[in-house]
């Protein structure tokens, strides 16, 4: 059979027994896409998506794309689970990359556009305003913008400038008067990042925009007078963002510095890909083809019916005029654990129980006010937590300063290499270690992920350990939109496990071994890996089995081989994982047992839960490891066993209900692709991001997910 055009790859990549780990992800953004093009969601919920698309879409080729030209550039060898080679398979991902872009903005033009238009906002070039709101432009140009702007020429007398990675880029070609063509000079002006994305002018019933680029295309010749002006092209660089740290005998002494070394190269890093207006020069875009040393396939041409950089849609997300059309979150609720109504001492509560919470249906404010209350109280006597990403005005910060004025030990592992908060993370580090807490700025070969929290609290005759153990960020802002799970315990065995996981990542330890701690480098592979096949001997032997897990990637090809060992053997495999999934379910004769779905909607899926049956002696855990290489061997991570039989249950719930979801599940096929899941026959819908604040506890404790 002869592939069609555009799909010479397509065999290679089947014959595989594994995806493309670039390759899904980008299948994912088109699940992330298909929240926009959902009719029942309003227009505002639509700019949310089509403007997280384009975020993704920065920072995929900033790292993945990145890190494959650091392959291209150094004539290193790479072959990607789809069976091609470098450029092969980036010829293939430019194609895919394509086709989203072309995707992303057909929906901009025929679907975003005319529905902005009903509500009363217009996208508008200066040239259909009134007069008086032409004044009003142009008045703010001179004013606000023109002292802002920096034409910088390119000629045999300048180096060429610095262009920043994703800002709005103006290109313009000029001549001096009487000269020839071939004496033509390259100018570029960058709008800065400070400036607002749209103009707007508001009247009672509209709101009218006027992108930043078209305000300063039509007073663009104050730049450049008296000369003749041959094209002006609007373009956007990305740049590699991507890097390692190399390792040196005075890594350790240096390596705060070389974090903020790093950092300053990524904004002078490789481009890797332009989005520019049609309309363009060639001879411009040809000079910086060479220059970059880039191919056509990574430019993405835009209409001039469309825009470049969909980011800049959050500033009509966020007008105060539409924030309240926006669907409110309900109020979270109580974790099904801790019913108990007047009781304000958390201290007392968590030494007769434990509390399982799941962000965002429970509040992440019984975590900040654990934290507060402890940086107060004077029987607290340490406070030793990991920080991986924060928000920008933290609770925690705050109270952490707190409790270093109230003189108590306060430890604190700032992960500075989180990717993309590298820069708030130093910054708020800093302001610990003034205040005398001791800070560790991350271990240079590994990056600590894992979310603990370690309370040391003195009570009348006993030393109390208060641990809490999430899978997500200690992150007010973020904990509101993402689905996340934490554990609120004072169980001895697991304070043990997490204080000699602290003393690994503080000093230099390394314990025999964890009760109910799995960890990683060290052995959370291998762990999982005996699990699955004890899962597998289980079905062999004929005994009850099954896996159910849930995570946000799945790419480790040692774990997906054991799933398909597992398979092979009559395991019943279900899968949840919301993004990238390397595995192949259905396979003939390799996964028919596996079924995995995505879940993409409202709330961005982002707990990890690993459920084992084991013969009925179920093996229950949560944490912040998905099934990733990275998270395996480059990582600090952990995973934490539930015991307690009630939030066990929660845990096999939360499966439960992702897998009977049949509004924002995707159905993974043999191939790679996806296939939207909806409810079938009398089937009434049921949706996760609703259905988890109505919980009850007999639907809890009926849970069965193997009969």
């Amino acid at each position: 059979m002869k592939l069609a055009v555009g799909d010479k790859y397509e065999a290679t990549i089947q014959k595989s027994d594994l995806v493309s780990r670039d390759l899904s992800w980008v299948k994912f953004n088109e699940r992330v896409l298909d929240q926009s093009k959902k009719t029942h969601r309003t227009i505002f919920e639509k700019l949310k998506f089509l403007a997280i698309t384009a975020s993704n879409l920065d920072e995929f080729f900033m790292i993945r794309v990145g890190s494959l030209y650091n392959y291209l550039d150094y004539d290193k060898e790479r072959i990607d689970y789809s069976g091609l080679r470098e450029d092969p398979f980036k010829e293939k991902l430019m194609k895919d990359c394509q086709r989203f872009h072309l995707d992303q903005h057909e929906h901009f033009t025929k679907v975003i556009l005319p529905e902005l238009h009903q509500e009363g906002i217009s996208l508008v070039n200066v040239s259909r305003l009134s007069p008086e709101d032409q004044g009003k432009v142009k008045d703010y140009f001179m004013k606000a913008i023109y002292p802002m702007l920096t034409p910088m020429v390119y000629d045999g007398y300048r180096t060429f400038p610095i262009l920043m990675n994703k800002l709005l880029v103006f290109g313009v070609v000029t001549t001096s008067p009487g000269e020839r063509k071939d004496m033509r000079k390259m100018s570029f002006v960058q709008i800065p990042a400070n400036i607002p994305r749209f103009f707007e002018i508001e009247t009672d019933n509209s709101l009218m925009l006027i992108p930043i680029e078209e305000v300063i295309r039509e007073n663009l010749i104050s730049l450049f007078r008296n000369v003749e002006i041959e094209s002006v092209s609007l373009f956007r660089i990305t740049r590699n963002g991507d890097f390692t740290l190399e390792e040196s005998e005075d890594m350790d002494a240096n390596f705060l510095e070389e974090v903020k070394r790093k950092l300053m190269e990524r904004k002078t890093g490789r481009v890797v890909k332009i989005e520019i207006e049609e309309g363009y020069s060639r001879w411009m875009l040809n000079s910086l083809l060479e220059r970059w040393n880039l191919r056509p396939d990574s430019v993405f041409l835009v209409k001039r019916t469309s825009m470049i950089d969909f980011t800049g849609l959050w500033q009509i997300v966020g007008n105060k005029r539409f924030r309240e059309r926006l669907p409110q979150v309900p109020d979270p609720v109580k974790p099904l654990s801790y019913q108990e109504e007047g009781r304000a001492d958390i201290f007392e509560i968590l030494k007769e129980k434990d509390i399982l919470l799941h962000h965002p249906y429970n509040n992440i404010d019984s975590i900040l006010d654990l934290i507060e209350t402890a940086a107060e109280d004077p029987d607290v006597m340490a406070i030793k937590m990991t920080i991986y990403r924060l928000a920008k005005e933290s609770r925690i910060t705050k109270a952490l300063l707190r409790a270093a004025e109230n003189g108590k030990h306060v430890s604190v592992l700032f992960e500075v290499k989180a990717r993309f908060d590298e820069e708030n993370n130093i910054r708020e580090a800093k302001k610990l270690q003034k205040a005398g807490c001791f800070v560790i700025y991350g271990i240079s070969n590994l990056k600590t992920h894992t979310k603990l929290l370690l309370i040391v609290k003195r009570d009348a005759s006993e030393i109390t350990r208060y641990v809490h153990l999430g899978s997500g960020n200690y992150n007010e802002d973020t904990a509101r939109l993402y689905t996340d799970i934490g554990l609120l315990t004072t169980n001895e065995t697991l304070a043990n496990d997490v204080s000699e996981f602290f003393n690994v990542i503080t000093g230099h330890s390394l314990p025999t071994n964890y009760r109910n701690l799995i960890t990683a480098p060290r052995d959370m592979r291998r762990q999982l890996i005996e699990y699955i096949e004890q899962e597998a001997e289980n079905a062999r032997n004929g005994f009850p089995s099954g896996i159910f897990i849930k995570v946000n990637s799945l790419e480790d090809s040692e774990i997906i081989y054991a799933l398909y060992r597992a398979s092979q053997s009559g395991v019943t495999i279900k899968l949840i994982v919301r993004g990238i999934c390397c595995l192949r379910p259905g396979r003939l004769g390799l996964s028919e047992n596996i079924e995995v779905i995505s879940l993409v909607g409202d709330f961005l899926e982002h707990s990890r839960i690993y459920h084992f049956h084991n013969n009925g002696n179920t093996r229950t855990y949560s944490g912040s490891a998905d099934m990733m290489v990275r998270s395996f061997d480059k990582r600090l991570e952990s995973l934490f066993k539930v015991e307690s039989p009630l939030l066990e249950k929660q845990l096999m719930n939360i499966l439960a209900y992702n897998l009977r979801d049949n509004v924002n599940a995707y159905v993974m096929q043999e191939d790679g692709t996806y296939i939207p899941k909806f409810p079938s026959g009398d089937e009434v819908e049921f949706n996760v991001h609703k259905e988890f604040f109505n919980v009850q506890a007999e639907d809890v404790m009926a849970v069965k997910l193997v009969e």
